[in-house]
């Protein structure tokens, strides 16, 4: 099984340039694979072939919602306990209480503003794959 440190799920080009630059240029994450829409997500976390560290999820997605690969992701067992940051750009507060009822861990609303942006998902980057402890795998 590969090593992958971020699944970043991301339809917009823009954005998705944007993030992976940024993850980059800090350093936050070497290996990161990127589905660009629900489906391709889906496969990739049921291939099994490897399991990320952290999940970067969008919501406004083609093919598959992002309410629904968050469903996916909590209902498969390995990876139930992955850490899911919904990254978007909603602010529909109905949206947002259902991501954390499904299990998100957290949500960040994507900023305009691209100093804004870069600065947020250099954050998000640091947090989770470098100052939180995740439980050791097989453990509650």
């Amino acid at each position: 099984m590969s090593t992958i440190d971020i699944l970043l799920v991301e339809d917009d080009p823009r954005d998705l340039e944007l993030t992976l630059r940024t993850l980059k240029k800090n350093n936050i994450a070497n290996h990161i694979f990127v589905a660009r829409d629900g489906a391709e997500a889906l496969a990739f976390l049921q291939s099994g072939s490897a399991q990320p560290r952290l999940v970067l999820l969008d919501l406004k997605l083609p093919k598959v919602s992002g309410l629904e690969v968050l469903t996916q992701i909590r209902q498969n067992p390995a990876t139930k306990d992955t850490p899911v940051v919904i990254l978007t750009s909603t602010d529909d507060q109905p949206e947002i209480d259902a991501c954390y009822r499904l299990g998100a861990n957290s949500f960040v609303r994507k900023p305009v503003d691209f100093a804004q942006f870069t600065e947020a998902v250099r954050q998000v980057g640091v947090y989770w794959l470098l100052l939180n402890q995740p439980p050791k795998a097989g453990q509650p």
